[in-house]
């Protein structure tokens, strides 16, 4: 007989004696929602001023994480979600679309999941659970890497990291495509009136509603490609925020700080923080503060329809009684995106960007493609450091709200412990009352690193992982190592110096100070312990090529 889980006996213990507790489900449903490059502080309940009231009220019902990290782009936080595992011993130490010769043969730098690592669908679908997807996979495009080949029942997938989020399948550069597939077989023709995250989440109710009458649990994610670049959204949403983002990147940034500061997360002590090579907003034409608060109007556009629709997603649950037995999740896949399309490889002559038309009124509209930017990536980041793609606070530093089945007494409450990507995985496990296997398939495979974040949620502990354990991250040879309150990090020239710094991150979340000189013995104790992060995970040393790849101004062309 299957075990119970830590959820039932959780759910046993607060029903009241005149409730029929056998109508409860030992396996609650799982949802788990990850935006696409949304920054830490652009949501409501993170100190946003975008219009998000269904997460607000999600964030109500659940618990806020204020110190949760994840990888610093795409693909490698989502094999660390989707295997509870490091991105290297998952496979994607490197990015598909950026590997080289060097590395492309090596364990860890495969650019899709491995075998060396067992999925979250497959366990599940394994323990009794519908397992279903929609939208963005990124993690292996090739028959046996697809989400119909590592554990998803029903999916509708693009197999890539982004591109137009209309029918037109327009890619992020021109080595890329397009390739969605619905169940492992590829979609030829989008409808006309394509939009991702509207038909992402059209799929998803589908799945539910195909198979609802079996009253199987389900594990459904619900992997949205908004607010990834180019940024597009319909024109009622976008002319709601005309005017909005007026004031400029660097008044943004204030304010969002102040904000953080106002709800207790961020000490009052901190102060702001900005890279000397984003441009002050009063250093701006005339032209272009109206072309680049233009991009923001999008890109705060995308994520308010975001939150709509998983409004939709909720009430669809609660019109069919599941939402009570359903654990959510809510989640960013990295830092906002000031990343410029022109550094995309195939972008750097700017022909297949001037294809498109820009102008002020098409912006984000069908045959645009524009961007965040660095200056508004950092606001959306303040008060952290830089952004996606990077491992300082901004690129690894996410938003996360989880909602517990049934109700809990710390519902709305804030938890600053450090928590981790890889947490989710044992969590979802424990849940269903299921377990990482120590073989699939006949071979034997590594096992999660994270820990179940169950206990912290329940109110039986304050947090999940104890100051003495560290987590490390590598990523285009950046590089960083956290242990309590300690982080030491090394960013490439010209971003940083190239060597190891070191940071008080609770105290100094912009990364502004190093402390290297005033604690060498803990600096150099942090660095060993990523040389052993490193050999234990499959972390080739690649320095130098990403130096180069990367090494450019924030800025860009625009």
């Amino acid at each position: 007989m299957k075990k119970l889980s830590l959820y039932f006996l959780f759910v046993l213990a607060g029903c009241s004696q005149n409730q029929n507790v056998e109508t409860l489900s030992p396996q609650p449903n799982i949802l788990l929602i990850v935006a696409d490059d949304l920054g830490f502080n652009d949501i409501e309940p993170f100190g946003g001023n975008i219009q998000t009231p269904v997460l607000g009220q999600l964030s109500k019902e659940g618990m806020l994480f204020s110190n949760f990290y994840v990888l610093p782009t795409c693909s490698p936080t989502r094999s660390a979600l989707l295997t509870g595992n490091d991105n290297h011993v998952a496979g994607v130490g490197i990015m598909s679309e950026v590997s080289y010769p060097s590395v492309a043969n090596l364990p860890g730098y495969s650019g899709h999941l491995n075998d060396e690592v067992v999925t979250l669908p497959e366990i599940l679908r394994e323990s009794g659970y519908h397992t279903y997807m929609a939208g963005k996979w990124h993690l292996g495009d090739e028959d046996a890497h697809i989400p119909s080949s590592r554990g998803f029942e029903e999916s509708f997938s693009l197999l890539q990291g982004g591109g137009s989020h209309y029918a037109d399948q327009n890619p992020l550069s021109p080595p890329q495509v397009m390739d969605y597939r619905s169940n492992g077989k590829k979609v030829a023709e989008l409808p006309a009136d394509f939009y991702s995250t509207k038909n992402y989440t059209d799929t998803l109710i589908s799945y539910i509603e195909k198979h609802k009458a079996d009253n199987k649990p389900f594990f459904m994610y619900a992997s949205y490609t908004a607010p990834h670049d180019p940024l597009h959204a319909p024109k009622e949403y976008i002319d709601k925020y005309k005017g909005k983002f007026d004031m400029g990147w660097d008044s943004l940034r204030v304010l969002r700080l102040d904000n953080l500061k106002a709800i207790g997360i961020i000490s009052k002590n901190v102060n702001d923080f900005a890279p000397s090579d984003i441009p002050a907003w009063s250093s701006l034409s005339p032209e272009q503060k109206k072309e680049f608060a233009k991009d923001m109007e999008v890109y705060a556009a995308m994520v308010e329809y975001l939150d709509m629709s998983i409004g939709r997603l909720l009430d669809y649950l609660k019109n069919q009684g599941l939402y009570d037995n359903t654990l959510i999740v809510f989640m960013s896949d990295n830092g906002a995106n000031g990343v410029m399309a022109t550094t995309y490889p195939g972008n750097g002559d700017g022909k297949y960007l001037g294809s498109f038309n820009n102008d002020l009124e098409n912006r984000g509209l069908p045959n645009s493609f524009i961007e965040m930017g660095p200056g508004w990536a950092q606001a959306s980041s303040s008060p952290f450091r830089l952004f996606k793609s990077f491992t300082s606070e901004g690129g690894i530093k996410a938003p996360l709200i989880v909602k517990l089945p049934q109700t809990s007494a710390n519902n709305g409450n804030w938890n600053t412990s450090f928590a981790h990507v890889t947490d989710l995985m044992p969590t979802f496990l424990e849940l269903a009352g299921a377990s990482y296997p120590k073989q699939f398939k006949g071979k034997d495979v590594r096992q999660p690193i994270g820990k179940s974040l169950m206990p912290v949620l329940s109110g039986s502990a304050q947090e999940t992982h104890l100051s003495s354990e560290g987590m490390g991250w590598e990523l285009f040879e950046r590089k960083s190592y956290i242990k309590g309150k300690w982080k030491i990090l090394r960013l490439p020239k010209p971003f940083s110096t190239g060597e190891w710094q070191l940071f008080d991150r609770i105290n100094d979340p912009g990364e502004i100070n190093d402390l290297s000189l005033q604690y060498p013995d803990i600096k150099d104790s942090l660095i060993n312990d990523w040389l052993q992060y490193a050999k234990k995970n499959d972390v080739y040393d690649h320095k130098g090529h990403y130096d180069s790849l990367f090494g450019r101004s924030l800025m860009g062309e625009h």
